[in-house]
């Protein structure tokens, strides 16, 4: 088995030892109904821990030591992994590990003095306002083409979460003061303006598109060929369609790519940091200060262009 190979390999929860199986069945249920996580967060916690559960030479959870953590993060680096999925890893294990502490299933926490792996933090990828314009009129008149259209307004004027978007139902849709009611990480309910221009295509296919589209009753907005919620993944693959129809790189296009479209645009032309950070759902104002440097950085690149000691500019 290449390195590689040992790299992807994973255990599941049910084939670890009953020792170990066991707490992380009480952590998985603590994620889901107590802290009320979605389920793709669930997942991705019990995947990396039991990643480690299975590495780690031990058969009960009272056997794990700080020598252990610090093994496993020297066979990650060995691995190949990247700083930011070994810190990923880390957050998980000091959530696991704090909640059985606390708990009291274990007396003494092994990921205490772990440091947390050093990330070079790189900068959210955007495209410009023109090219987004370009993205935005892709789509054509179909049924379809109006699902599309609402669908990537709705996106670039609130900056959800592809997962927020794609499940939006009729119940979260405030038309006439154009608001959306949005179900965001952690189940926290949160409140965003809609715009003029989303919630008046929205407006059209739900009153031109959509019926065509609707196989059986459902509170679902967005429907897919089945009459049902659309996948990550097909919505992935439609925003990739429209970027080659326009010319626009694939690679610079993604959901997450017009998030960061609204929140780096809406800095751009003077919005409050604390207001994205509210529309964003973001819980920590630090995570949405991330964007203070895409504009400067969107500064200094325009400074260097067109200043006329800088090579820019024209006599």
């Amino acid at each position: 088995m290449t390195v590689s190979d040992k790299a992807k390999k994973t255990a599941t929860l049910e084939t670890l030892p009953a020792g170990l199986r066991e707490p992380l069945w009480h952590f998985r249920n603590y994620l889901e109904y107590e802290r009320k996580m979605s389920q793709n967060t669930v997942v991705a916690y019990v995947r990396d821990l039991v990643q480690f559960l299975d590495f780690v030479p031990c058969r009960r959870i009272e056997e794990i030591g700080q020598r252990h953590i610090q093994q496993f993060l020297e066979q990650l680096r060995q691995w190949g992994i990247k700083e930011r999925s070994q810190a990923r890893k880390v957050s998980a294990l000091r959530r696991f590990f704090g909640f059985l502490t606390k708990r009291a299933m274990l007396s003494e926490d092994p990921v205490e003095k772990i440091s947390n792996p050093r990330q070079v933090r790189t900068l959210p990828k955007t495209i410009n306002e023109k090219l987004i314009t370009q993205l935005l009129m892709a789509p054509d008149d179909s049924a379809f083409g109006l699902r599309d259209r609402a669908m990537l307004e709705v996106l670039y004027a609130t900056g959800l979460r592809v997962s927020e978007l794609i499940n939006l139902q009729f119940g979260q849709v405030r038309l006439d003061p154009g608001l959306l009611i949005v179900m965001g990480k952690g189940r926290k309910e949160r409140l965003v303006p809609l715009g003029s221009q989303a919630r008046k295509h929205l407006l059209v296919y739900i009153q031109e598109g959509r019926p065509s589209l609707l196989k059986r009753p459902t509170d679902m907005l967005f429907l897919s060929r089945l009459g049902a919620a659309m996948s990550r993944q097909a919505f992935w693959q439609l925003i990739k369609k429209y970027a080659l129809e326009t010319g626009i790189s694939p690679k610079l296009v993604s959901p997450h790519v017009v998030r960061h479209c609204f929140a780096t645009h809406l800095l751009n032309h003077g919005a409050d940091l604390r207001a994205i950070q509210m529309m964003l759902g973001h819980s920590d104002l630090s995570t949405t200060q991330i964007y203070t440097e895409v504009a400067r950085e969107r500064l200094r690149t325009v400074h260097e262009r067109y200043h006329p000691l800088e090579g820019g500019g024209t006599d």
